[in-house]
């Protein structure tokens, strides 16, 4: 059996994906650490997962929109986490010994130690907008990044230039958690050697023990339901688009139910027909869904996607744009914009993809392709190849040595 290390990100759409997996990976007699914040990761892998803590950094607020929040992501927290996470990636490889360590493409610290330490590692993509692009078209921002890049070799005594490789793409293997029927192949301009190493999972669910609890015998089977949801990370510019949805949502008690996932005290005394909740069951939800209003993070879009259920994406930042116009391609949902959609707008949306049978079709037709992927299994099958194909090869490189002497 081997042994994997995952090094992760505080952010729960990243540590869902990685969860699965490990659990995967569990189950079949292998053995998984973790390196990342005790404070987010404990809660969801549970009291029995070994952790080495990075301890809990606070960053800055990121920006809201296009190029700045960009620019936010990598120089207010991908630079930096990574410059405070490298000590606790060197002890961990050092302590648990991994045969395989799995880099977050947003923890480069990973790949950085994994490296020094002549170490296999697989890069997981929880994200489109690496493997997508969208800024190859503008070489301005695209040497920007490599200089974000840059500046985290720096911080490790490393010259980038002397890698042979793009912190973000493994050149041993690459998981990237969508398909082509929704995302289309790796882009052939990637860095050299990253699409060779690419391989297109799906997405990865597993048991979420925190899950919380639901009526479910408040839902009425003769009505559509709606499931409305901005993610966790924009409370602050949520407000408005709660307001707004639920103005869309008026008067239409007799053919929609609708559950809003945010505060119930910003939206008190809703309609009869909306449910408003903290925090959502929504995997439970999923089968029971007719269509989702999102901000388009690929988790959510992919939980719908794989239960065939079509979408309404408000996309606000980071790869949510991308994830929005990949949905909108597809035919299995409509964008609008987060910002400035109008209740009529959202309702119109609504109304088109739960009766035009065409985005339910498109939406089935990526569901199907991610069940062929394989998600959680087929992501644990690479990750056994490579700690397997690596373990040979170290095995077969100590015979030559011996051999010489």
């Amino acid at each position: 059996m081997s042994r994997f290390l995952f090094v992760v990100p505080p952010l729960l759409g990243h540590l869902r994906p990685a969860a699965a997996i490990a659990a995967e990976l569990t189950g079949r007699g292998h053995q998984v650490a973790w390196t990342g914040s005790l404070m987010t990761l404990r809660p969801v892998l549970g009291e029995q997962a070994l952790i080495y803590k990075t301890g809990t950094r606070i960053h800055r607020p990121q920006a809201d929109r296009g190029l700045a929040s960009l620019r936010s992501l990598w120089a207010e927290f991908i630079v930096s986490y990574a410059k405070f996470t490298r000590p606790a990636v060197t002890k961990a490889v050092a302590g648990f010994e991994p045969d395989v360590l799995i880099s977050d493409q947003h923890t480069p610290a990973g790949a950085l130690v994994a490296h020094a330490a002549g170490l296999p590692w697989a890069t997981l993509a929880c994200s489109t907008i690496e493997l997508t692009r969208p800024y190859r078209q503008l070489p301005r921002v695209e040497a920007w990044i490599a200089a974000q890049l840059a500046r985290i070799c720096a911080d490790a005594g490393v010259a980038a230039g002397t890698l042979g490789f793009d912190l973000r793409f493994s050149p041993h293997l690459v998981l990237s958690l969508t398909t082509a029927e929704l995302a289309g192949p790796p882009v052939t301009d990637a860095p050299a050697g990253a699409t060779a190493a690419v391989r297109q999972v799906g997405p990865c669910f597993g048991p979420r023990a925190e899950e919380p609890d639901f009526d479910w015998d408040w839902l009425d089977p003769r009505r559509q339901l709606v499931l409305i949801s901005a993610g966790t990370l924009a409370a602050e510019l949520a407000d408005g688009f709660y307001r707004r949805a639920l103005q869309a949502l008026a008067g239409a008690g007799d053919r929609w139910q609708a559950v809003l996932v945010t505060d119930p005290a910003s939206l008190p005394e809703p309609p009869e027909h909306v449910r408003i909740v903290s925090r959502a069951p929504m995997l439970e939800l999923m089968p029971r869904l007719s269509a989702v209003v999102c901000h388009g993070g690929l988790n959510t879009v992919s939980e719908a996607l794989a239960h065939g259920v079509p979408l309404v994406v408000a996309p606000i930042r980071h790869d949510q744009p991308v994830n929005a116009s990949l949905v909108a391609a597809a035919g299995a949902g409509l964008r609008i914009s987060f910002s400035r959609f109008s209740p009529d707008q959202l309702r119109d949306a609504l109304d088109a993809v739960l009766t035009q049978d065409g985005y339910r079709a498109a939406a089935a037709r990526i569901a199907r392709s991610f069940t062929a992927a394989g998600g959680s299994r087929t992501a644990a099958d690479y990750l056994e190849g490579l700690a397997n194909t690596m373990s040979r090869s170290a095995s077969r490189l100590a015979f030559a040595e011996r051999e010489a002497r």
